[in-house]
C-alpha cells in the first residue's frame, strides 16, 4: 500500500526552480514531522528539510535561503519549493514521515523523485 506519493521532480536549468510535493494519508500528515532528504549517485541519503506538525522547520546549511518547506493541511500534502537551484543539488528526493514516541519511532518512504540540474 502506497502511502507517500511523491511529485514534481524534472529537469532544470541552473537558478531554476522546482517545487516539489508529497501527499499522505491524513492520519499520517496529521502526526508526522514531515521531511524530504535527497541521494545522489553514490553518496548517502541527507537530510535536507523538515517540518513538524505545528509547523517548525529545519533546513541543512546548504539549501538555507534558496529551499522552502511547507504543510498543505487541506491537501494533506507537504511542498518543497526549490529556488535558485545548483548542479549539486541533483540527486532523488525522498519524502519521509516520521512519528516519534517514547523510545520508538515510525517512519514511511515515499518512492523518490529525480530532480536534474544541468544546462
Amino acid at each position: 500500500q502506497v502511502q507517500l506519493v511523491e511529485s514534481g521532480g524534472g529537469l532544470v536549468q541552473p537558478g531554476g526552480s522546482l517545487r516539489l510535493s508529497c501527499t499522505a494519508s491524513r492520519s499520517i500528515f496529521i502526526t508526522s514531522t514531515m521531511s524530504w532528504y535527497r541521494q545522489a549517485p553514490g553518496k548517502q541519503r541527507d537530510l535536507v528539510a523538515s517540518i513538524t506538525p505545528d509547523g517548525n522547520t529545519y533546513y541543512a546549511d546548504s539549501v538555507k535561503g534558496r529551499f522552502g518547506i511547507s504543510r498543505g493541511s487541506a491537501e494533506n500534502t507537504v511542498y518543497l519549493q526549490m529556488n535558485s537551484l545548483k548542479p549539486e543539488d541533483t540527486a532523488v528526493y525522498y519524502c519521509q514521515a516520521a512519528v516519534v514516541g517514547s523510545g520508538w519511532t515510525n517512519t514511511r518512504w515515499g518512492q523518490g523523485t529525480q530532480v536534474t540540474v544541468s544546462s
